[in-house]
Order: structure tokens, then C-alpha cells, then sequence
């Protein structure tokens, strides 16, 4: 791979470990964030610009998109200093945020008008993985600017699945979360079973895990977040209710039936209701009663 300028823009618990991967490697890089108390982080370090999109663009190859959706990402596409405007050519894009696969294709036809390859990639693997470099990528969009720009995946990522046209990343990733935390809250509800039943947490994580029940839920997300009474998921209840929310609705468009993934949301629309939006997303555990008695009218919040 020749020698190229990276962009990162969103230096949060993703953003930056992304970032730093790409510093360690060696790669020229330029970052920014709306927080300058987070680009501070990078002032100085040998190889490192701090730099707006839009001026990045005109410098960089390759750009990750690294923020909450792609309404901040369409944000910095306008104007004259935008990144639509200043876009160097053959400049290729990685949207790595977790967004609605529609909103995604609009901005990804937006950027090819200017001749700008647009990738959408869901991330797995959360905040230790970005830290680790060993996220796992969902990648829909050209499949030769991500052969270009593979190279630069192997320094943050571990698995890379390129699924498809515009959008593929992003539909699976929004599947792989409805999956995913909905396992979470079963695992919940089990485990509220059986200390209701005199059973020790930590026993029927122990038993998950060596028979058929066991999840990275169980593997992981107890062990480190849960049992050790740490309560630091690096995920707040929001980031599920959105990725819920938005993979129920992708499922109504698609007409496909996702009754477990309904509840799930229902019962993240409930931790919100009760004020638990900015709450880590491992305390859901912790008031998994008081949560689901407030869900509905069925036999299994009663």
C-alpha cells in the first residue's frame, strides 16, 4: 500500500483507540473532534496534525467517520469548507458509525457525484477493541476502493466482512445489536431468576459458560462489568436504545417479524422513561426489576 494521509474524525471511546492504532502504526494522520479537550490528547505527537474535516479532506486518502450518526457526518459534508467541496481526488471514505442503512446510501450517492468512494462500516467489539485494535468490521459499499484500503483495516481491525453494496455494513450491524443485547437482557432475566431462587450469580455464569447458554454476554460482559462490581460496560443505555430502536424500525421497512427485538426495545424504552439514558448500560442488570414492571400489561412484567 503506498504512502497515505488518514483522517480521523470523533476521538471518543471508539474514535480514539482507532486513532491511536493508526498513530502507532506510523501513518500520517490528522484527527479532529467537536471537543477540544479531546483533540488536546493529540497535540504534539510526531505524525499528527489536529485538522477540520473539510481541510482533511483536501489532505487525506482516506477518512474515518467515527461519531454518533450520520447526521454529523452530512453536517460536515457542506458548505465551501465542507468535505464535498475539498475533497482530494480518489478520496474513500469509512462511515463507522451505527446508522439507519437509508441514510446511509443517501450520503453514499452524495459522495459519489464528487467522485468520492463512501464505505459503511459496523463495528464490534466496542471500546477494548478500538483500544486493542481488534475490531470486527461489517463493510458494504465499493468493493475496490476496500481492497484499496484493506491494509489500513488490518492495523485497527481483526475480522473484516465485506458484505455488499451501500448499506450492507450497516443493516448487519444493526441485526448483530438487536441480537446482541438482547441476549444481554436475557441473561439478565435469568440471572434475576435465579437470585430470586437462592442461586449466586456467579454460580449460573460459571454453569453458562461451560454448557450451551454461554454468550459473550456471559464470557465477557458479566465477568468484567457485573460480577466484579465494576458497573463499566463504556456503553450507555442510549447506545442501545438507538440501535434497537432503529434495527426494529429497518425490520418494518424490510417487513420482517423481530418480536424478541420489539421487547428489547420495549424494555430500553422503560430504562429511559426511568431516567437511565446516560446510565452505563451494565447497570440495566442492576434494576432489571423495577425496569420490567414497567413494561406493558403482560404476564411477564407482572
Amino acid at each position: 500500500m503506498a504512502e497515505r494521509k488518514v483522517g480521523v474524525v470523533g476521538l471518543g471511546n471508539m474514535g480514539g483507540g482507532i486513532a491511536r492504532n493508526f498513530h502507532k502504526s506510523g501513518v500520517s494522520l490528522a484527527v479532529w473532534d467537536v471537543a477540544p479537550a479531546v483533540c488536546k490528547a493529540f497535540e504534539g505527537l510526531a505524525g499528527v496534525e489536529i485538522a477540520p474535516p473539510g481541510e482533511m479532506a483536501a489532505t487525506c486518502s482516506v477518512m474515518f467517520f467515527v461519531v454518533p450518526a450520520t447526521a454529523e457526518i452530512a453536517s460536515y459534508f457542506e458548505g465551501s469548507n465542507g468535505v464535498l467541496a475539498r475533497a482530494s481526488e480518489g478520496l474513500v471514505i469509512y462511515d463507522f458509525t451505527t446508522s439507519n442503512p437509508s441514510a446511509t446510501r443517501e450520503l453514499a450517492a452524495r459522495a459519489a457525484v464528487r467522485g468520492i468512494a463512501y464505505l459503511d462500516a459496523g463495528m464490534s467489539g466496542g471500546a477494548a477493541g478500538a483500544d486493542a485494535g481488534t475490531l470486527s468490521l461489517m463493510i458494504g459499499g465499493d468493493k475496490e476502493a476496500f481492497e484499496r484500503t484493506r491494509a489500513l483495516l488490518d492495523t485497527i481491525a481483526g475480522r473484516i466482512f465485506h458484505l455488499g453494496g451501500s448499506g450492507a455494513g450497516h443493516t448487519l450491524k444493526l441485526i448483530h445489536n438487536m441480537v446482541l443485547h438482547t441476549i444481554f437482557l436475557a441473561t439478565c432475566e435469568g440471572g434475576r431468576m435465579a437470585e430470586a431462587a437462592g442461586i449466586n450469580l456467579s454460580d449460573m455464569i460459571d454453569v453458562f459458560n461451560v454448557s450451551n447458554a454461554r454468550s459473550f454476554i456471559s464470557e465477557v460482559r458479566f465477568p468484567k462489568h457485573i460480577l466484579s462490581g465494576k458497573w463499566d460496560g463504556r456503553s450507555r443505555v442510549y447506545n442501545l436504545h438507538k440501535d434497537v430502536s432503529m434495527a426494529v424500525e429497518l425490520a418494518g421497512a424490510l417487513d420482517s417479524k423481530v418480536p424478541l427485538g420489539a421487547v428489547t426495545r420495549d424494555i430500553l424504552d422503560a430504562a429511559i422513561a426511568q431516567g437511565m439514558t446516560d446510565t452505563d448500560f451494565s447497570r440495566l442488570y442492576e434494576r432489571f426489576d423495577e425496569i420490567v414492571a414497567t413494561v406493558g400489561n403482560t404476564e411477564w412484567s407482572s
